[in-house]
Formats: structure tokens, C-alpha cells, sequence
């Protein structure tokens, strides 16, 4: 018999995590399996292996509402967050429920028995099976786990070192001594470069083609962290989360309602820290405002520091392609390397490449618009889960799950099975992330639509959303229903 689930996870990162507590807690007699194509949780904290990955959000948002962070770093490294996620996985037996190399192929939902019909592929053998489930969740990001991004090069074939992306970084990779260049500008280059130059490379090059914002924070916070040894932990908490809130939730609307005195600030933060010898103008000053790309933060300053060591060096340049020794650029200089790593971003995905169906009819992601940022008009019984661009993922995540809570509570009270939410033909569209990044610009138009106003809007600040979403669950644009029966050929009820 094919098994049924009260509500399904994809993806076991933080998102799903986040979602499985949150349904398991309101509701700890339904049934709910996470479902991850992977070997282990903990989503990019897992994926990600280069030298000194780590977040750029802190910890003290980063981490879940329900289970504080109290380690002494505000900026955690790769290693620490993955070992904090699998220990709030097992201290609420969400570990139990995660069903590991299961990667979603199709889902369709029929209206007369409220149901998705899941298939579901090994990814270890290829095998498919089906599984069914009443409530299903998106938990799985937004980008390819397979796959990176990477510029069709030319001459790539002709270079004889290695080339190397950091989605996919070889465990045995040997840079000690040797002259590496990183593409890209980041925040996994600026993450990387200094990381390498730390751990033995002889010489490393951040090679950009543009600047982008570069913004330094202590790795450590004494103030929180004594308030988080002196207060009762849940106060404590709350205190240093408003506070990491209030700051960077400041800054962003700053940035955007100041450009031109956000720019100057900016600046004179980095130039403090640059050598003499590094023009600013040319490596550190991008042509665009602050925050129409995400801000790169540089724990502790380590990036400068290696700049002004200059065991590291920046340069401004187009690549006009790759030699047998290295990279070519487009005012005739060359950077000889050993190893090149590409930390040219990322490729997007929704839904981590499902596709869906409704009552038999395939259903185009392009042509639905998203309701708060968190379900889709065309797909009942269904919610996705995107985190800011400006700030920590997490606390988007708890503010949808929340509302997920809400929504199932409604139709529990109600007696309803379905809820979808329909469209208001008179809102007009607009891109589903309104975002300058490179990687988000390559794909949006295969993603679905927002609005121009709520409740189909994504708005990219927390405060705001914290109103929004506590607004009622029965709201006039989502739609609550019973089961329709199908109907034979002849127009009767089928039994």
C-alpha cells in the first residue's frame, strides 16, 4: 500500500528543520517525513566544504527562535553550524523523521481526495517509488545542489593546472605553496581568499570583474554573549536577537532610503583598513548602491589583514580566457596559477527541479504568483519556504512555518481539506526576487511571480513581515475548501 503523511518536508537543511518542529509541536499526533536527496542533513552547512566557509548572517538570527544560539562566535564557521543543526534535529527527534538520498520528482494533488501523490526517486539506485501526503513543503533553498555556476572560459581546456569550483571542493586538494586564483567577488571569494593564504597557498589573487561592498564585523560579540552567561537564557535570547535585528534591519533601510551617504559610510569603514598601495576606486568600489547586491561580510577583518600582509593581492580585470598557465586578462596582463577556483555563484532552482500537477493538468510555476512570499496561486495544500536576501534565512523560515501552523489549525476548526490561493487578476506582477545578483537574474524568469502589492508582495524586511503574517489566517485571498468528488463520464458521482 502506498504510505500516507499528514504533512512532507523536502530538504533537510535549516528550513526543514525549522518546519519540522514547528508541525511536529502544534501537532504531535499527524504523521510527517523530511525527505532529503542528500546523505546527512544540514543542506548547504553540509554541502559546502571549502577552507573557512562559514555564514554571513549571525548566529544570534541565524539560529532557530526555539533553540538560541550560545556558542561565543556571532559568526560561526561551516563545521559549527552543521554540528548545531544536527543537535536541534536530535534533541527534538526530528533525526528520526528524515528519510536520507530522496529527492522529489513529481507531485501531483487531486481535488477529490486532498492529497498529493509524491514520486519520489533513490538517489543511490534510481529506483522511484510513490508516497502520499495531505500538506507538502518546500524546504529545499533555491539553488542547485548538483551543480554551480561556472562561465563557458575560453581556452579552459588548454590550462594545465586545476580548476576548481567551491560547490564542489575535492577533499585532497593540495594548495600548499602553490599560487592560486580566485574568480569572483562574493561572498564566497572573500570567504576563500583569505582562508587559502591562511592554510599555506603560496599566493592568492581575488580576480573581479566587478567590486562589491565589502563590510567588516568582529567574529565575536562580548556584549551578547555576557548577556547570554548572566540573564536567564530565553530573556537573554530575545534581548540579543532584537538587538542583532534592530542593527541590521537599521542598516539595510538606511542603505536604501541614503545610497549616497551609505556609500560614504562605506567607504570609510574599508578605507581604514586597506594598505596604501590598494586603490580603492578601482578593487573596492562597485557602480551600483548598496544593497541592490547582497553585502559580503568579512569576520575580524581577515581579508584586509591578508591584503596588508600581502600574501593576497586584488585585481579589477575581464578575463579574455585561459592559457596553459593561467588567465589572460583583457588589458594583456597574465596571472600565472597553479590552481584556479571559480567562485563565480550560483545556479537557481525552484523547488529543487519538481514538477507539479493539479488534478491531472501540468502546472507552470512561471504562470503563478506567490502569497506572502510563501504559497503559490495553482497549488493547493502546498508551501515553499525563502529567506531574506538581507538577512538571516531563518527568520523568514519561522515566520512561515508559524503561518503554515495557523493555516492547518483553520482547516482542523474548520473542517476544510484544501486551501490554494487565488489570484487577484488586478495586482500586476513583477520578478519573484526583485535582487541584482548575477545568479538571480540568470533564472528568475523561471521562477513564479510576486505582486506589486500585499498580500502578493515580498517585502525583505523582518519587521514589516512580523504585521503581515500575523494577520489572519482566513484571509479573502486564500481559498478554503472541501474535497470535489470526480465525476464519470456519463457526470455522476463516481463511487
Amino acid at each position: 500500500m502506498t504510505e500516507h503523511l499528514d504533512v512532507l518536508m523536502i530538504g533537510a537543511g535549516l528550513s526543514g528543520i525549522d518546519a519540522a518542529y514547528h508541525v511536529s509541536k502544534a501537532f504531535p499526533d499527524r504523521s510527517y517525513a523530511v525527505l532529503e536527496m542528500r546523505e546527512s542533513l544540514g543542506g548547504t552547512w553540509d554541502l559546502f566544504r571549502y577552507p573557512g566557509v562559514r555564514s554571513d548572517s549571525d548566529m544570534y538570527t541565524l539560529g532557530f527562535s526555539w533553540k538560541p544560539w550560545l556558542g561565543k562566535k556571532a559568526i560561526a564557521d561551516g563545521a559549527d553550524i552543521l554540528a548545531y543543526l544536527r543537535e536541534a534535529a536530535a534533541e527534538h527527534g526530528i533525526d528520526q523523521h528524515i528519510r536520507y538520498q530522496q529527492r522529489v520528482v513529481r507531485a501531483e494533488f487531486s481535488s477529490a481526495t486532498a492529497r498529493w501523490t509524491v514520486t519520489v526517486e533513490r538517489t543511490d539506485t534510481g529506483e522511484t517509488h510513490e508516497l502520499t501526503a495531505g500538506f507538502v513543503m518546500s524546504t529545499s533553498g533555491y539553488y542547485r545542489y548538483d551543480e554551480g555556476f561556472t562561465p563557458d572560459f575560453p581556452g579552459r581546456a588548454d590550462f594545465t593546472g586545476q580548476v576548481v569550483h567551491p560547490q564542489h571542493w575535492p577533499e585532497d586538494l593540495d594548495f600548499a605553496g602553490k599560487r592560486v586564483v580566485v574568480i569572483g567577488s562574493g561572498a564566497t571569494a572573500v570567504t576563500l581568499v583569505p582562508a587559502l593564504a591562511d592554510r599555506g597557498a603560496g599566493h592568492v589573487t581575488l580576480l573581479q570583474r566587478t567590486p562589491t561592498y565589502i563590510i567588516s564585523q568582529p567574529g565575536t560579540d562580548p556584549i551578547s554573549h555576557r548577556m547570554l552567561r548572566t540573564l536567564p537564557t530565553k530573556v537573554a535570547a530575545k534581548l540579543v536577537r532584537g538587538r542583532y535585528l534592530a542593527m541590521h534591519v537599521g542598516f539595510y533601510e538606511f542603505c536604501r532610503a541614503r545610497p549616497r551617504e551609505a556609500r560614504l559610510l562605506l567607504r570609510t569603514l574599508l578605507e581604514r583598513q586597506l594598505p596604501a598601495d590598494i586603490a580603492f576606486d578601482e578593487h573596492f568600489k562597485p557602480p551600483y548602491d548598496p544593497w541592490d547586491q547582497r553585502l559580503c561580510l568579512v569576520p575580524h577583518g581577515d581579508l584586509f589583514k591578508a591584503l596588508r600582509k600581502h600574501t593576497v593581492d586584488v585585481v579589477t580585470d575581464h578575463i579574455e580566457g585561459f592559457t596553459p598557465t593561467g588567465i589572460r586578462l583583457q588589458s594583456g596582463r597574465e596571472l600565472e596559477a597553479d590552481i584556479v577556483v571559480t567562485a563565480t555563484g550560483l545556479n537557481l532552482q525552484a523547488f529543487g527541479g519538481a514538477s507539479f500537477a493539479v488534478d491531472g493538468r501540468d502546472v507552470d510555476l512561471r504562470d503563478t504568483m506567490a502569497f506572502k512570499g510563501m504559497m503559490l496561486t495553482e497549488l493547493p495544500n502546498f508551501a515553499f519556504i525563502v529567506g531574506y536576501t538581507n538577512a538571516s534565512w531563518t527568520l523568514k523560515a519561522d515566520l512561515v512555518c508559524q503561518y503554515v501552523v495557523r493555516v492547518l489549525e483553520h482547516m482542523e476548526r474548520t473542517g476544510t481539506r484544501i486551501v490554494v490561493p487565488r489570484r487577484d487578476p488586478g495586482v500586476p506582477e513583477a520578478p519573484f526576487l526583485d535582487f541584482a545578483a548575477g545568479y538571480v537574474l540568470r533564472a528568475v524568469d523561471d521562477f513564479p511571480k510576486q505582486g506589486s502589492e500585499e498580500p502578493w508582495r515580498l517585502r525583505m524586511n523582518y519587521f514589516r513581515d512580523l504585521k503581515v503574517f500575523a494577520a489572519s489566517v482566513d484571509d479573502p485571498a486564500l481559498d478554503y475548501s472541501h474535497p470535489v468528488p470526480a465525476l464519470s463520464t456519463a457526470g455522476e458521482v463516481s463511487a
